[in-house]
């Protein structure tokens, strides 16, 4: 973690399991069987889970469980970033959409260092620790606020829209990928 990272961590400490937790169960309380954020509250889950599995795998399967997870993340974040911060920004959440994109960005960027890393090394665990922190920072703002607010105030075509390009471009980056998940 850079010492910019540690600055920020330190003034902005993140929000505990029980915060993460009530914002999860607030947008579950909003979503629709198979509307975008349905499919959204899903992936969220499943990247957590893989997040997980990379953090507990022996150091020879780090390589292949970090690919999964690029892959899910990639996948996601193309998905949401042509679909739902259009949306965020339509419905007046400009800054929101923005900071999202810079978050998910820098999530990408960062996995990419990852992978100069030795897996078996405390540099590795390190940065991995990190990623995960802003990954599950990030969901926490998307379920807790941000989404809510667009599922409330978008209207039914806005909705429509969203939930059909969500899951067409998150089809079309996983493609034949999509196995690797079904564990």
């Amino acid at each position: 973690m850079s010492i910019l990272d540690q600055a920020i961590a330190a003034i902005t400490p993140p929000e505990s399991e029980q915060d993460r937790r009530e914002a999860t169960a607030k947008a579950e309380a909003l979503a629709r069987p198979g509307d975008w954020l349905s499919q959204i509250l899903g992936h969220h889950r499943e990247i957590e889970a893989q997040f997980e599995r990379l953090r507990t795998a022996a150091p020879a399967e780090r390589t292949a469980e970090q690919k999964r997870l690029g892959l899910l993340l990639t996948a996601h974040s193309i998905a949401e970033e042509v679909s739902v911060y259009p949306a965020l920004a339509a419905d007046h959440q400009v800054g929101h959409a923005e900071l999202a994109y810079q978050e998910q960005s820098a999530a990408k960027m960062e996995l990419g260092l990852l992978e100069r890393l030795d897996p078996a090394s405390q540099d590795y665990h390190d940065k991995l620790e990190h990623i995960r922190g802003a990954v599950l920072h990030h969901i926490y703002s998307e379920e807790g606020t941000w989404y809510p607010k667009l599922i409330e105030s978008a209207g039914p075509a806005d909705q429509a829209r969203a939930t059909a390009r969500y899951g067409e471009e998150y089809a079309r980056y996983m493609g034949q990928d999509s196995q690797l998940f079904t564990r």
